[in-house]
């Protein structure tokens, strides 16, 4: 029998193997507070999806949202509770989860046994040691892992949101594209009057070579601008479609674009609110913050990182002699190894991520600068269409067919007169999309790093 000492030793270390109990799972896998992150960014609910009656439950719910002319909000909706590449993306909760669990457990004993015989006579030596040394390590590995899991979550969301902004933006260039291909029809349709009307004027021989040419090249251009219209509108309508998760287009957009806001956001301390809510450099922080621990760690074990100690017993001689009891304690020399590389990369790799906070804190300012920017500019060249542009468009129009009325233009005058009207309309639906979309992308800005790339498919003026 092992000696009463050793059982001594044995049971603190048999005590302290029950701790890992409490390193448990938690019931929502941390999806709870990703879901009511994006709750309060967006108004939006997300599901993770993890049995066939969920994902069916929200199959009804997505059916009834598609049965009527969807807005904006049931675009970004449908997207956060249909994008199966959004529900690949919970995953990475459940890995991070598992390294957090993992790091609050303690490694297992280790049980050791060594048998030899010659002449009758035997050797026998058991052991069964622990990991003393884990109990050191495992409060800072287990807060390096709460942080990583923290800024898993943080990922995370900002995935889910930067979906709602994509699909936003998506869906107002698909309603543009949408309501651009139907005006480019109309431009068709009188060019196509014109050309036709030119046409039979020629062969009357009341309209020269020159004249009919002409009208047949603005007929020309205009079926060619249909065209890119429609293939634009193609484009858009596929766009929204997959980042909505669909595998079919069978859902309508509303006629026309959203109006214009009566009054311009006005920037208020939007820098000092970037640094404070984009997640990117909260992220950014919390990587920093656990490399600093692991810093911590590094320095801790760069001389020994395996302590194991517990009860041995040997026996040597004859079948008939007694065990020896006694302690076996195993740990590593640093007689080549002196941990100094190890803290050397810890350092460095520290260092790089300070300087690569400073920079994303540097980025998150400019880049609200410049969304702002682009939503001001964006509101103002709107405007100035709705206010100025196209009113005296109109009033031209108006105007013509008055002397029309009077013969004192022709019809041609008038056709090419409706053309440019129908033009400056489309310019303006063309602006009020790029207002739309730079709004989007100043609230994401104040989220996270946006995407100030070009819109979707161009859509063609004449």
């Amino acid at each position: 029998m092992i000696r009463m000492a050793s059982v001594r030793l044995l049971l603190p270390l048999m005590f302290v193997s029950l701790l890992p109990g409490c390193a448990t799972f938690s019931r929502d896998g941390g999806f709870d507070q990703v879901a009511s992150t994006v709750k309060a960014k967006t108004g939006k609910e997300i599901r993770w999806v993890k049995s066939e009656d969920e994902r069916h439950a929200l199959d009804a719910r997505i059916a009834e949202l598609l049965q009527q002319p969807i807005s904006v909000d049931d675009a970004v909706q449908i997207a956060l509770l249909n994008n199966r590449g959004l529900q690949a993306s919970y995953a990475e909760l459940g890995i991070s989860e598992a390294d957090l669990v993992q790091a609050g457990r303690l490694p297992n004993p280790r049980f050791s046994m060594l048998r030899a015989s010659r002449d009758g006579e035997y050797k026998i030596e058991q052991a069964l040691t622990f990991n003393i040394f884990s109990l050191v390590t495992m409060p800072k590995a287990t807060a390096i892992e709460r942080r990583r899991f923290e800024q898993t979550q943080r990922q995370v969301s900002l995935e889910v949101l930067r979906l709602a902004t994509a699909t936003r933006k998506a869906y107002f260039t698909a309603l543009a594209a949408a309501q651009s291909e139907r005006y480019m029809q109309q431009v068709m349709r009188a060019a196509e009057t014109s050309a036709t009307l030119a046409q039979r004027m020629k062969q009357a021989g009341n309209w020269s070579t020159l004249d009919e040419a002409r009208e047949q090249g603005f007929y020309a251009d205009a079926t060619l601008g249909a065209s890119r219209a429609r293939q634009a509108s193609l484009q858009a309508t596929e766009q929204l479609t997959r980042l909505m998760g669909l595998d079919h287009t069978h859902y309508t957009l509303p006629e026309r674009m959203p109006d214009l806001p009566a009054h311009a956001e006005e920037a208020a301390n939007l820098e000092q609110t970037a640094l404070q809510q984009r997640m990117d450099v909260q992220m950014m922080k919390l990587q920093t913050e656990a490399l600093a621990g692991q810093l911590g760690l590094t320095k801790t074990t760069r001389f020994i990182n395996v302590l194991e100690l517990g009860p041995a017993r040997v026996l040597e001689g004859r079948r008939s002699d007694p065990y020896k009891n006694g302690v076996e304690i195993s740990l590593e020399i640093p007689l080549f190894d002196w941990g100094s590389a190890r803290v050397a990369r810890a350092e460095s790799t520290y260092m790089q991520v300070v300087n690569q906070l400073a920079q994303v804190a540097v980025e998150a300012r400019s880049e609200v600068r410049e969304g702002y920017g682009r939503y001001r500019a964006s509101y103002d060249i709107a405007r100035h269409y709705r206010d100025s542009v196209v009113p005296i468009r109109q009033k031209i129009a108006e105007e013509n067919q008055l002397r029309y009325n009077g013969m004192l233009v022709s019809v041609f005058d008038l056709l090419a007169d409706a053309r440019a009207q129908i033009a400056s309309v489309n310019s303006y639906i063309e602006a009020l999309r790029d207002f739309w979309l730079s709004q989007s992308d100043m609230e994401m800005a104040l989220i996270g790093k946006p995407d100030f790339s070009a819109p979707g498919p161009a859509m063609v003026a004449q």
